[in-house]
């Protein structure tokens, strides 16, 4: 049977399916288009469960696309830290800022015009034409594409430009006029009984009577993915100086991996003590107390951070770095969670 030809039958099982089962998420209850693309942003690499809060929180204080272009990074930051992939919420305000300049702070309605904001891409644009504006603009993501490739019981591999490209197309020819419910079943069947990383529960699904992974008796195999390449591994020597009550945080460079964020004071390379109280030394710092050490591990997209932590106590709060008291790093410095994990530890003790 042709893609085209099952693909068709989705509208019919999926929207009533839908209307029943859908699960009750913040985003669901409004067509506003800065509230679906902060969701859609925010769910990008991120369980459901853990966006919730900070969706609620973010709107809370930025409520309106002018908020958010307005808002200062540091503010902006802390309201996103703990989410990751920062890069995401610097394109939120870039391209907040270029709704606001060219578009008058509303959205514009046309496909090509929401592509081309920083920070939106096909699935991303897709989504928020879809589900604001109904219009019919698949969007493709990893639940989408299981879902399609277990009907159509299909092993290419998903994560290629080209399948996405294809299923895209594919599903453009069916899309039915309630585009953004059609759209959210998609995503709500990938999600759930269409699920990643778990068995599918086809016995429950709206489509397994034209489901060919379920006929062939495949569907557990699928779908499949293209060899990954290994992780660049880094060792780094991360260092919590303490002075009085104050912490030395300083600003990562304003472009690259957490551009612009805080962080504690670290170097390349694992030290041992000596080596370490040495490098203190070379920073303009007079250590006092070696108070404890520890290591910790961090996984980015490509690289895993392989991370050892100094506590020291020093004499003086110096070494060009700024000090902050624990209630401004909780209010204030947004760490990235690569090294939030070693501030936990001053807050455990």
């Amino acid at each position: 049977m042709e893609p085209i030809v099952i693909l068709s039958r989705l509208p019919e099982a999926l929207l009533p399916w839908y209307a029943e089962h859908r699960r009750a998420l913040p985003w669901r209850e409004t067509r506003e288009p800065y509230r679906i693309w902060l969701s859609e942003i925010m769910l990008q690499q991120t369980r459901v469960e853990a966006v919730k809060g900070y969706y609620s929180r973010f709107l809370q204080a930025l409520p309106t696309v002018e908020a958010l272009a307005a808002c200062p990074d540091d503010q902006l930051h802390k309201l996103w830290e703990g989410l990751g992939y920062y890069s995401r919420v610097r394109n939120l305000k870039k391209a907040a800022g270029v709704l606001v300049s060219d578009y008058g702070g509303i959205f514009p309605r046309s496909y090509e015009q929401v592509l081309a904001l920083p920070g939106i891409g096909a699935y991303t644009a897709g989504a928020i034409c879809s589900i604001a504006f109904d219009l019919p603009t698949p969007a493709v993501d990893g639940n989408v594409l299981r879902v399609v490739s277990r009907l159509t019981d299909d092993p290419s591999p998903i994560d290629l430009p080209a399948t996405r490209t294809r299923v895209r197309d594919l599903l453009a020819q069916v899309y039915p006029p309630p585009a953004g419910d059609f759209t959210q079943a998609l995503m709500e069947l990938g999600a759930t009984l269409c699920g990643p990383n778990r068995k599918p529960q086809c016995g429950e699904c709206p489509c397994r009577s034209f489901c060919l992974a379920f006929r062939n008796g495949t569907a557990e195999s699928l779908p499949v993915k293209a060899p990954k390449k290994d992780k660049r591994r880094e060792d780094r020597t991360v260092f919590v100086f303490s002075c009085d009550g104050r912490y030395a945080l300083e600003r990562r460079p304003e472009h690259g991996l957490l551009a612009g964020l805080w962080q504690f004071p670290n170097v390349a390379g694992h030290l041992d003590t000596r080596q370490a109280l040495t490098q203190v030394e070379a920073m303009g710092l007079h250590p006092v107390e070696l108070l404890r050490e520890v290591s910790r591990k961090h996984i980015f997209t490509h690289i895993q951070w392989n991370m050892r932590g100094i506590y020291l106590e020093v004499a003086r709060p110096e070494g060009g770095f700024q000090w902050f008291t624990p209630e401004e790093i909780q209010t204030q410095a947004a760490l990235p969670t690569a090294f939030r994990l070693f501030w936990e530890e001053v807050q455990n003790v």
